[in-house]
């Protein structure tokens, strides 16, 4: 997009879209804890799902609340405990399949990594693309959900830095952005990285590139 206004575009989205969707399950990835990073993994396997965003961020923090914050805790819990949490925080459409998920998922962890998905990173080496393989051999989580994880872990796992994946890309494409991870790494402080990309995200599920795009040009 030729004269676009890089500044303004990304001011623009941190405005209206720069909040992570770790921030909106209370998982505080930066500080990589086990919970938030459970937290995370929890989310990334319910956004999977063809369901709004939305609705598997508030079933998150209902399954959270229910007290099932680890592999162990979700695993023990009854399927039908799940399901009844599940169906009444959106997943009506998803919920039996959503909890066999969730509990495979969580005895994969803990069977794999001690129920720390941050053993994950450690058996990958650190290296983003084994994660993202190792990610995909959690049930319920494939290539789409292993994004999902990987887009807002980057908060805390340095070798992330910075994961775009192609929607990602395209949509900052779109709005005229550079998508060269070193040019993208220019555009914000690396504590806004995450919300940058979260926005990106944000804006195309919400169909608001066309008026951001104005918004922007209008105050540049």
């Amino acid at each position: 997009m030729v004269g676009t206004d890089i500044e303004a575009v990304v001011a623009e989205l941190l405005t209206r879209h720069g909040r992570t969707y770790a921030d909106e399950i209370d998982a505080d990835v930066p500080a990589d804890t086990a919970e938030a990073m459970f937290r995370l993994t929890v989310f990334a396997l319910l956004a999977s799902a063809r369901i709004r965003t939305a609705a598997a961020a508030q079933a998150t923090r209902a399954l959270m609340d229910a007290g099932w914050t680890d592999a162990a805790s979700m695993a023990e819990a009854t399927w039908e405990e799940r399901t009844r949490v599940l169906n009444r925080n959106g997943y009506a459409r998803y919920d039996e399949s959503a909890s066999r998920q969730l509990a495979d998922a969580s005895r994969h962890l803990s069977e794999t990594y001690d129920g720390d998905i941050r053993h994950l990173r450690e058996a990958a080496d650190h290296f983003p693309d084994r994660e993202r393989a190792l990610l995909q051999k959690i049930k319920g989580i494939g290539p789409v959900g292993a994004d999902i994880f990987l887009r807002e872990a980057q908060a805390g796992w340095d070798e992330l830095v910075p994961y775009l994946d192609e929607r990602v890309r395209r949509t900052a494409g779109e709005l005229g952005l550079p998508t060269s991870p070193p040019q993208f790494l220019d555009l914000v402080d690396r504590a806004d990285l995450p919300r940058l990309v979260a926005a990106l995200v944000r804006v195309r599920q919400e169909r608001d590139t066309g008026d951001l795009r104005e918004s922007a040009s209008d105050h540049s």
